[in-house]
Formats: C-alpha cells, sequence, structure tokens
C-alpha cells in the first residue's frame, strides 16, 4: 500500500499560463525542483500530476502542471494539498525523523510508559515533542539530546534520559 505525504498547498495563482503559488510544508524546499509529478485531492481520491515547470519568484515557490494552461484553469487548484508517494521522500541524515513517523511513538523513561507522542512543535530553538499520558494530560518534552536516549522509528518507540524533568502543558 502507498503512504501519501504533504508536502504544500497550493494558495494562489501566479500569472497568466497556469502557474501556482505553494505554501510548502517541508523543511527541503529544494525537493520542488526535482518534483517530476505529484498527486492532489479530488473528491476523496489522490489524482496525479505532472510538474511541467517550478520557480521560485520573490521568494515563493510556484509550480506548472500540465494541462493547467490559463489562470482559470488554475483557479481550481487554489486551497488544494500537494503530496508524494513514499517512493519520492527525502531521504534524512542519521538522528534527523519526519513528524509523520515520530507521532505515534511511545514514550518511556527507565522502562515505564510515559505516553503516546501525539505533535511536534516546531519552535526556533529546537522542536518541542508533545506527549499525551494514560490520563490525557499534554507533556512538553525538548526534542534535545539532554533528554532523548534513543529513538527506534521501527519500533516506534522513544526513550527518554533517565533524569530529565517533565513539563506538563497545564503547568504555569
Amino acid at each position: 500500500m502507498d503512504q501519501y505525504f504533504l508536502i504544500a498547498e497550493i494558495v494562489a495563482v501566479q500569472g497568466s499560463e497556469g502557474d501556482v503559488v505553494i505554501d510548502s510544508y517541508s523543511d527541503f524546499n529544494e525537493r520542488f525542483f526535482r518534483l517530476k509529478s505529484a498527486f492532489i485531492e479530488f473528491f476523496g481520491n489522490r489524482k496525479e500530476f505532472i510538474v511541467e515547470n517550478v520557480s521560485e519568484i520573490n521568494g515563493r515557490i510556484t509550480l506548472k502542471f500540465q494541462g493547467f494552461d490559463t489562470s482559470e484553469d488554475a483557479k481550481i487548484l487554489v486551497g488544494k494539498k500537494i503530496f508524494i508517494d513514499d517512493n519520492f521522500s527525502v531521504k534524512l541524515e542519521k538522528d534527523l525523523f519526519f513528524i509523520h513517523d515520530l507521532i505515534g511513538c511511545e514514550v518511556n523513561r527507565n522502562n515505564k510508559r510515559i505516553g503516546e507522542l501525539i505533535d511536534v512543535l516546531i519552535l526556533p530553538a529546537n522542536d518541542v515533542y508533545v506527549v499525551e499520558d494514560s490520563q490525557h494530560k499534554k507533556i512538553l518534552i525538548p526534542a534535545i539530546k539532554d533528554y532523548i536516549k534513543n529513538i527506534d522509528i521501527k519500533k516506534k518507540r522513544l526513550e527518554l534520559v533517565s533524569d530529565c524533568d517533565l513539563l506538563y502543558d497545564d503547568e504555569n
């Protein structure tokens, strides 16, 4: 079964020849310049579209899809999300993980279950893992080596260092 990964959303039409402006959800914007095709969802089904051209205008990435040759044609794409399949996902370096791979990991400290990783906050200093415990309380864990002992994506398991403090989201 193919997996699809959300990489962008189409936010506007650019010019009169069918180009669209996207908001990238990727940390790897260079991926768009190698993109040959992408999937766009219509009525609950993902359809593959050929990418004819990619450019950058004023810091924004624009795409031109085959068959969308006027601004009127491209208007139907505004608001649509762009997906890629797992064949075109970016290969990461050691100790880097996709957010979608981290979501759902069991979080443990001293071999005791703390909760499940449900979200990742992207902040300027460092990312923060949001973990939900068995009482549905949110725990915020900095995604830094001082707190994280090991991450095993295949086993969906994250082990915290034994002496790290846990900060509950409702604490002041």
